[in-house]
């Protein structure tokens, strides 16, 4: 199989979300995807958040309800246990799309809104951790 190369950081869309590219770390340590969101509500088998924060340029404020893909206990960075519901999406990367889980949390401390971890890069990508937004430089096209 032919494996794209991507850097230690990257865009990527959530189409499903209508959040284009978003800047994310990707990250080898983590073993699934993350996004940061704040007023995360589970009800009924549904999942209620407002994405991102006043200071993105793509926060818009606005509540999503999407179905509770399933909740995962996740060991954070700073090495506490968190029960984290995730979602199923479509997301855009380096020109294709592929269905995601993506678990969402409150990243309000981290520099990147979104992680990219090892099961989305599993079988797909190669990390070069001295290169950065590869998918821009791609053909010299903007994806």
């Amino acid at each position: 199989m032919n494996k794209k190369i991507v850097g230690r950081k990257e865009s990527i869309s959530i189409l499903d979300l209508e959040l284009f590219d978003l800047d994310a770390k990707v990250d080898t340590g983590a073993d699934s995807n993350a996004l940061h969101c704040d007023d995360i509500v589970i009800e009924n088998d549904k999942v209620s958040f407002t994405l991102l924060d006043e200071i993105h340029p793509s926060y818009h404020g606005k509540r999503i309800t999407l179905p509770l893909y399933k909740i995962k206990h996740v060991k954070s960075s700073n090495g506490t246990v968190q029960a984290r519901p995730s979602i199923k999406v479509v997301v855009k990367f380096f020109g294709k799309n592929y269905k995601s889980v993506i678990s969402l949390t409150n990243r309000a401390d981290m520099k990147f809104p979104m992680l990219i971890g090892r099961r989305f890069l599993k079988d797909r990508f190669l990390v070069d951790v001295a290169q950065e937004y590869l998918c821009n430089k791609q053909n010299g096209e903007i994806i």
